[in-house]
């Protein structure tokens, strides 16, 4: 084989400056390296400012997107061991400083080129597509919560953005430790889904202010008790959502932040930082440690990932525009073999 098919970013732009294209080049492995069929990748956001482009990250056209990727090897060097043809294996998106999907290529495309030493087994009762859901948004939710002990059984949890990849992940997560959770979506359909999946209550934030409904459902912070107000709030959107944020978390209670998807340059009131003693507790990346722990949840029946749908190749750009404009419950997988 010499060409394959993928998804194609070749300049900056909107998600239309994708293309589906017949003929890209197939992968020359070289030592220490691994051709993987890829059999699912999901989308995420880090995959919107990737095509848009980023302040201070460069990008080697032509690039094809995607961060997580699952499959099984198609080729292996002869210098790498305890790796065979078949096996089924999740790519850890990070070597060193490289990112699948950014600085070589990903997964939307039909064989992938990885590190042998980013490859981890995939257990034959998880399927392809709830393995691809889980790197970049379910690892970064566990590093979050679990690794961190940011949460535990009991705890009054706030999931802002949690009708995303890393929102219901960290509704799921934070459940499966006890919490009671409370998801922030933009719908009542949303909403719904958000009590389908475990969360206790939801907010549709479009239609009331959190920290309004906070103040009425768990009471607002006190300076001299703890017992009103949130133990735990995850926001990753950042922007108009930083300040009631700050305004609706315990005395002593945690914000945990691992992005900041609606705005990075929030506006600030360190009053409340001080005041009601708020540990404000950030959270970057994933770890080889949580994809295992993640698969072994879901081969053994403690996690299911929600995955909205299963798109072919030619559905990437119609799926991006979901994500980007937040049409999606869970996660999108692209499967590169799957016919339109």
């Amino acid at each position: 084989m010499t060409t394959m098919r993928a998804v194609v970013l070749r300049d900056h732009g909107d998600v239309d400056a994708l293309r589906l294209e017949e003929d890209y080049p197939y992968p020359m492995l070289g030592a220490g390296q691994a051709i993987v069929k890829v059999r699912a990748t999901s989308l995420n956001y880090h995959d919107i400012f990737t095509v848009n482009g980023m302040p201070g990250i460069t990008i080697n056209f032509p690039l094809v997107p995607g961060l997580d990727v699952v499959g099984e090897i198609a080729e292996v060097a002869d210098d790498v061991t305890g790796w065979d043809v078949g096996d089924r294996v999740l790519v850890h998106p990070l070597h060193g400083t490289d990112l699948m999907g950014e600085t070589h290529d990903g997964g939307l495309a039909q064989y992938s080129l990885v590190d042998a030493e980013q490859l981890i087994a995939v257990p034959e009762n998880v399927s392809y597509e709830h393995a691809a859901a889980l790197p970049v948004a379910y690892g970064t939710a566990h590093r979050m919560i679990v690794d961190k002990g940011t949460v535990t059984a009991g705890d009054k949890v706030l999931v802002l953005g949690a009708s995303g990849g890393v929102g219901t992940a960290s509704v799921l997560l934070a459940k499966q430790l006890g919490a009671w959770v409370v998801a922030a979506v933009g719908s009542e359909e949303k909403g719904r889904r958000m009590l389908e999946i475990g969360a206790d209550e939801y907010i549709n934030y479009r239609e009331t202010d959190f920290y309004q409904w906070t103040k009425e459902h768990v009471g607002k912070p006190s300076r001299v008790s703890a017992e009103t107000g949130f133990d735990v709030i995850i926001n990753f959107t950042g922007g108009d959502t930083w300040r009631p944020t700050l305004k609706s978390t315990k005395l002593g209670g945690k914000i945990l932040v691992c992005g900041a998807t609606a705005g990075f340059d929030p506006v600030e009131d360190l009053r409340y930082i001080w005041t009601f003693e708020l540990q404000i507790i950030g959270s970057n990346g994933f770890s080889a440690a949580d994809f295992r722990a993640l698969l072994d949840d879901v081969d053994n029946g403690a996690l299911e990932p929600v995955v909205d749908e299963v798109v072919p190749l030619e559905g990437t750009v119609e799926a991006l525009r979901k994500v980007r404009d937040r049409g999606v419950i869970g996660k999108i997988v692209v499967d590169p073999w799957r016919e339109s």
